[in-house]
């Protein structure tokens, strides 16, 4: 598949996102739900290591398990849980190298790459937490509207240096034109939400260039989804920090 097609990816999950957001928690839990999965099943093939299945389960389940926590934990502590699936998806991935053997291809390679998509399909319960902090929806949609800016700047076909500042900067312009037009959030926290948020999309932009290969539809969506993911959790304590 094309680089683009990543871009198209992630501005699709972007949109469940927020309509999920905008509709009921259950809802943005089975939204949540499907992130963690389609991470979990992608993040291996874009890494291009061996047991994708066993990660894949190891990958998403955390996730999955960060977001069904995050929906039904009482306010404040949205997150709690989450730190503990982190760790309980990252020992496993430990054990399930240790399992495999020694002398076995790209067991550091899979057990750091798979590490990180550990933490990023947990990071996706940000969301949620955005979602249900204080009964508003605010800095969710401020978020996601950064990160559309930065997914649609990702998909000029433009070499890296012009993109990249660019998305940097068009997300950092449209956070506190989102705020300033769908609620009352201060400029100075929404163009930190969206420059941060510009930032991180770029760079996993960056990753796809330097992989320098064409991806397949699991490798697509796992890195289609990831940043996406991981944008919910900045935005979460972003709000929780500045704001409130």
């Amino acid at each position: 598949m094309k680089s683009w097609s990543i871009g198209i990816i992630g501005l699709a999950g972007l949109a469940a996102t927020v309509g999920a957001a905008y509709s009921s928690p259950e809802a943005l839990l089975a939204v949540a739900v499907l992130t963690a999965a389609g991470v979990g099943i992608g993040w291996p093939h874009f890494l291009g290591i061996p047991a994708k299945k066993t990660l894949a389960a190891l990958i998403a389940l955390p996730g999955i398990g960060s977001a069904v926590a995050a929906t039904y934990l009482p306010a404040p502590g949205f997150l709690d849980w989450t730190p503990g699936f982190m760790a309980a998806g990252v020992m496993a991935v430990f054990v399930m190298q240790l399992i495999r053997g020694t002398g076995q291809a790209q067991r550091l390679e899979s057990t750091l790459g798979s590490s990180a998509g550990v933490m990023l399909s947990c990071l996706g319960a940000g969301w949620i937490a955005c979602s249900r902090f204080n009964g508003v929806r605010e800095m969710l949609l401020v978020a996601a509207i950064s990160s559309a800016i930065a997914l649609m700047a990702g998909l000029i076909r433009w070499p890296d240096r012009i993109v990249a500042p660019l998305g940097i900067v068009g997300a950092g312009l449209a956070g506190p034109l989102a705020g300033l037009v769908f609620s009352d959030i201060a400029v100075l926290p929404a163009a930190l939400v969206g420059v941060v948020v510009g930032a991180v999309l770029v760079s996993f932009r960056r990753l796809v260039i330097l992989r320098g290969e064409s991806l397949n539809l699991a490798a697509a969506l796992g890195m289609g989804l990831g940043p996406v993911s991981a944008v919910g959790s900045l935005a979460y304590f972003i709000d929780k920090l500045l704001i409130y």
